[in-house]
Formats: C-alpha cells, structure tokens, sequence
C-alpha cells in the first residue's frame, strides 16, 4: 500500500468565537497551532507516503506559520477548499490524484488527539482488503429524540450505535469516485466521507477508535486542550536588560519616558534621545533574540531623525506579543545628576503603562545619582538600565 493523507482545514471554525483570533485550527495549544500537533501525527508515522492540507486561500501565511512548528517535516502539500467539507476533501484527493498512492486517509485538521497506533488500526483493516475504514466509538450515553417544542418523543436503543471519527479511510481510486459522482448529481448534504462511501454501496469497517480523538469545537473546547497539552510545563519567563546613554548639551529640557522635563540642558540624539525608553526598547527585543534598537531603528536613517521613542518601545512591543509574549513587568532606573525625576515618576509609570499595553502596578521608574562622580557626576550624560519580564506561551518540558 502507499498511502496517502488529507488534512481537512479550509473551514472558518465560527462555534469557536472570537474571530479575531483566526480560524481554530491555528490558534495556539500547548504553544503549538492546533494544525501543527495534527501534522506532526502524521508526517512522524511511517506509513504516510504523501500529506495534502486542503486550506482556505486566505491562510496560508498561517499554515506556512504552523509548518514552523513541526517535528519531522518532510513535505506537505497544499490544495485549496471549498465553500463545504466535501467540496474540501475533493479538492485534497484531486492533488492526490497522480501521485500514485492507493490509499487515503482523510482526517479534520481540529482532531489532535490521535496516535499512532490509531493510524497502525485503520492500516492493517485497510491491508485486509476493506474497501473503506471507520474508527468510531460505542455510543455510552442514553441517547433521546425530541420534537419541535423540545419534548421527548422517544429513547433511542444506543445497541449497534457509533460515533464516528476521523482519519476515514479508503481506497484511493474507490473514494475519489464517489466524490466526483456526488458532485456531478449535485449531492451536497453528507456529514462525513463514510457516510459518501455508504452512498455508492462500499462496505465500511469499523475499527476501534480512541476517547482522545475528539473534535475541537467551541472556544472552551480549545482551552481545555490547552489546559491538557500545557500541564506540567515549567512557564516561560524570560529577563532582558538594556541600557543607554545619551550626551548632555545646551538647551531647554529633556524627553524620559516620554515625559518632556524643563530643564538648562537637552539630550543630544538622532531621535528625541529618551535614553529610558531606548534602554527598555533593548530589553523587551532581548526577550526573544530580536536584536537590538538600532537593528530596527537605524541613527542612519533620516526618517527617524527627532522622532518620538515610543514608536521605538510599541514597536518592540509588538514584536514580543508576535513572538506569543505578554509583558510582565518594565523597570526603569535612571542616573542622573539633574533634573530631578522625583516630581515626574508617576507621570513617566503613566505613560510605560500607556506605550505596554500594561498596568500602572507593573511599571517601574527609579533614579539615583551618580554622586558627581565620572560624565553623569559631571553631568556630561544620562544613563538608563531598563529590565523587563516576559512569559511566553508554550513553556518548556
């Protein structure tokens, strides 16, 4: 046998809410896209010759993202969906279609909770000879229909009854037919693949599935996956430092923290030279190896000539948040002989708290001299240490 995957992932997951967050199948459990945990099943089991993710034209610079994440990738190719699963799963097995596999298995993208050995049970009914393979679980629940006023009208027996699940699978050439044929006559209302192969008179197997291998539907559904997937993991938290420095000359204040100080002197700099906010602007980048201010930020640069410094510090933190951080906490110490900073500390807390995205409470300011001692004793210049903590999705083994 040479078999072949399809990845059922084009849909918009709208019971998952939050559409802000993206379809449900990329957003982030145990610091992973729910895709790649998927993917990762199946390109490390060795009886995948090929995978296809069917995806929706709009996402794929968030596949290409989730790719990122997985162990083992070889290949993965990608067809674009439809408007429905089944127009999806035909677009998956029209790429298969001349690469020679003989087999297909055809699973949801949001199932990330198979294994293995899942996948060695639908294999062996395959290499049996079964024409079409379902896992499915015995229906435990007692199981009651209603009418329209939400009224039991009966108990249903659950004797014989099974909840399918995914991977479906098939013979290649067997369910591509039938797929085509159900486009042709304008069939669109079947829920699953097997429920296709019925249609054309294939037997279906049943092999045992898992409890596992649920669907990851609605919002909290995610989250518990979440929760599952992340116990035991040591959080990520992660220290940057920065500092700075910036020359004193003649003129009438000085910019620190974005709060402009009346002052007999100015900080000399390309930009406003808030020699705060560039050291925090180091720390944050620090946190997840993003280089350093003048990276991003270039003093060659004329557009930035004068400019303020919280560009500079909302930039870097975007780029954290990018990188699944959450800022934790900004200190900043500055040392300086004048002016005094006493009288602007809250104001300067005020305006972290504002460029962070962060609580009043989790944004420091301190200042001390330098007790006239070396360029800040004679003061020559400023200078700024920030630190700042950063968790991180995921966490570590």
């Amino acid at each position: 046998m040479s078999i072949g995957i399809v990845i059922v992932a084009a849909g918009r997951g709208e019971r998952a809410g939050s559409p802000e967050e993206g379809p449900k199948q990329y957003r982030p459990i145990g610091g992973r896209p729910v895709i790649a945990h998927t993917l990762e099943k199946f390109v490390t089991w060795p009886g995948t010759a090929k995978v296809v993710a069917v995806i929706h034209r709009d996402d794929e610079a968030l596949l290409q993202s989730a790719l990122g994440h997985v162990a083992g990738l070889t290949d993965v190719e990608i067809a674009f969906g439809g408007v429905t699963r089944q127009q999806s799963v035909l677009a998956g097995l029209r790429q298969l279609e001349n690469s020679g596999v003989t087999h297909v298995l055809i699973h949801d993208a949001v199932r990330p909770f198979f294994d293995h050995a899942l996948l060695d049970r639908v294999a062996e009914a395959l290499a049996t000879g079964a024409p079409a393979v379902l896992p499915a679980m015995p229906v435990t629940d007692t199981l009651k229909r209603a009418n329209g006023n939400a009224l039991v009208t009966e108990t249903v027996p659950r004797a014989g009854l099974y909840a399918a699940q995914t991977p479906q699978s098939f013979r290649f050439a067997d369910i591509l037919a039938a797929h085509e044929k159900a486009k042709a006559e304008g069939k669109a209302d079947f829920t699953d693949d097997a429920a296709i192969a019925e249609w054309i008179g294939l037997p279906v197997t049943l092999v045992a599935g898992t409890t596992d291998n649920v669907k990851l539907t609605v919002k909290r559904d995610i989250a518990m996956a979440d929760e599952k997937l992340s116990a035991g993991l040591l959080p990520d938290v992660r220290t940057g430092n920065g500092y700075d420095v910036h020359q004193l000359e003649p003129g009438d204040g000085v910019t620190l923290c974005g709060v402009f100080i009346p002052h007999d002197q100015k900080l000399k700099g390309h930009s406003d030279a808030d020699v705060a906010l560039h050291a925090l602007t180091d720390a944050l980048l620090a946190t997840c190896g993003a280089g350093d201010i003048g990276d991003h930020f270039p003093p060659s640069d004329m557009q930035w000539k004068g400019a303020p410094s919280r560009i500079f510090i909302e930039h870097a933190a975007k780029i954290v948040r990018e990188n699944g951080g959450t800022i934790m906490n900004a200190d900043v110490s500055l040392i300086a002989e004048a002016p005094k900073v006493g009288p602007h500390r809250e104001a300067m807390r005020a305006k972290l708290s504002e460029f962070l995205g962060i609580s009043l409470e989790r944004c420091s300011v301190k200042a001390t001299t330098n007790e006239k001692i070396g360029f800040v004793g004679r003061r020559e210049g400023i200078a700024a240490i920030a630190t700042a903590t950063v968790v991180y999705r995921g966490g570590k083994a």
